[in-house]
């Protein structure tokens, strides 16, 4: 089927970008992955990638031109003959169509491009209210995508004149779903995307001064019901799933037990009391091993790594050194935990740790690196994902594997856990 290629968002204030020059012409071949123009912001310049397999059909912008976030401008089809539909026109009763009748004036903030292959992204909740003053940095919502949650800016200072989404509300790339002002709007307006600018606005009370210097985050709308959003999506901000996945935890319970969404850090706390579920099938056994190794090498590898080589991150490199030890092909991604600060990088096939980078996309292993705290033991049970930890023992490292047997079988668990404490052993045998 047809494949709509758009104008990427690469900043969040980003509403347009320009065609410097398309790399592909109008019939080409093309696979997914291959540069398909170069598109040039306020920023940055960078190549847009093909998201699919086909022929490049109906290109619909020129290089030179300015072209909204969002917009259309080519499609790849099943055949280089095949003729690419033109969009619909849009009408003004189209749901988040930017009629601004009974809109404040002010900056618009648009639903953000978080990766190559989005179209639309799901909000996941308000973080101000409409008539709030907010900071260029302040967090105004959040949103979800098929990879990754992200906490979206204001990106200017003023006061929020209008939000025109709800949590829950899906919302194509490019549309508007908030009004910054530069002053205080007298009738702050609330409304659903969904409905657009054909539903009466709610009209926001303004708020009083002293609640208006109130540093905790408000949101606009009330708790959903706890039923799954958009296609059985939990809604949940990014600390919350971090945390949940660092301990285990399923928020999937916290919607059967009827608690209302989105869910925050302080709603774990509640879930880790619910009462344990009855096993409804076989069990999952949970798998444990540890490796002890006398001397490590890793210490003097990073140090020998940084100078000359150049890689100044040692969390890229114990990713790279753990990320080639999954028994998986390919690109993979490994989230890299220490002083409980975690961040996530996108190993690729190869030994050239020089090509691990920081990634947003989901790990499949967490490696926690407990070497400079007091714990020697560790034992927490089976997480959503694999677990590694690292700790001091002696001269060398005590290494633990947390893992189920649904996600990795016993040998490929002990190939892991042993190939990983090989590397970190002796890190060149990765290069070799």
């Amino acid at each position: 089927m047809p494949h709509d290629v758009t104008m990427p968002q690469l900043g969040m204030a980003q509403d347009a970008g320009k065609i410097v020059s398309w790399l592909k012409k109008p019939g080409d071949a093309v696979s997914k992955g291959d540069a398909l123009f170069e598109v040039e912001t306020d920023k940055a310049t960078m190549e847009v990638e093909a998201q699919a397999d086909g022929f490049l059909t109906g290109v619909r912008a020129e290089a030179g031109e300015d072209v909204p976030v969002g917009q259309i401008i080519a499609r790849i089809t099943d055949s280089a003959d095949e003729p690419a539909d033109e969009p619909e026109p849009k009408s003004d009763a189209t749901p988040g169509a930017s009629a601004t009748a009974a809109l404040p004036k002010g900056r618009e903030v648009t639903m953000p491009q978080l990766g190559m292959a989005q179209d639309s992204g799901l909000l996941v909740n308000w973080q101000k209210a409409p008539g709030d003053q907010v900071a260029e940095d302040d967090v105004l919502f959040e949103v979800e995508t098929d990879k990754s949650t992200m906490e979206v800016p204001a990106g200017a200072a003023g006061y929020l004149a209008a939000t025109l989404a709800e949590a829950g509300e899906t919302v194509p790339v490019g549309s508007a779903v908030a009004i910054i002002s530069a002053d205080r709007p007298e009738n702050p307006v609330s409304r659903s995307f969904q409905n657009g600018p054909d539903e009466t606005p709610k009209v926001t009370a303004p708020k009083k001064a002293e609640a208006e210097k109130s540093s905790q985050p408000v949101t606009s709308n009330a708790r959903s019901s706890a039923q799954p959003r958009q296609g059985g999506r939990i809604l949940a901000s990014p600390k919350a799933r971090r945390l949940a996945a660092e301990r285990g935890l399923d928020l999937a319970r916290l919607v059967d037990a009827g608690h209302p969404q989105p869910y925050h850090a302080a709603d774990l706390d509640r879930l880790a009391s619910l009462p344990s579920p009855a096993a409804s099938g076989p069990a999952v056994a949970a798998q444990r091993l540890t490796a002890e190794l006398d001397e490590e090498g890793l210490t003097e590898f990073v140090s020998w790594a940084r100078n000359p080589q150049g890689l100044a991150d040692p969390d890229a490199i114990l990713a790279g050194l753990a990320g080639a030890c999954l028994p998986v092909s390919g690109t993979k991604v490994v989230a890299i935990q220490r002083l409980g600060v975690q961040r996530s990088y996108s190993v690729p096939a190869g030994p050239d740790l020089s090509q691990v980078v920081r990634s947003d996309d989901r790990p499949a292993l967490l490696l926690r690196d407990l070497r400079d705290s007091r714990l020697r033991h560790v034992e927490m049970g089976a997480a959503e994902i694999p677990v590694l930890t690292m700790m001091a023992a002696g001269r060398g490292l005590s290494i633990t594997l947390e893992c189920s047997s649904a996600q990795l079988e016993a040998g490929d668990a002990i190939n892991l856990l042993t190939e990983f404490a090989g590397r970190l052993e002796q890190p060149l045998r990765h290069l070799l």
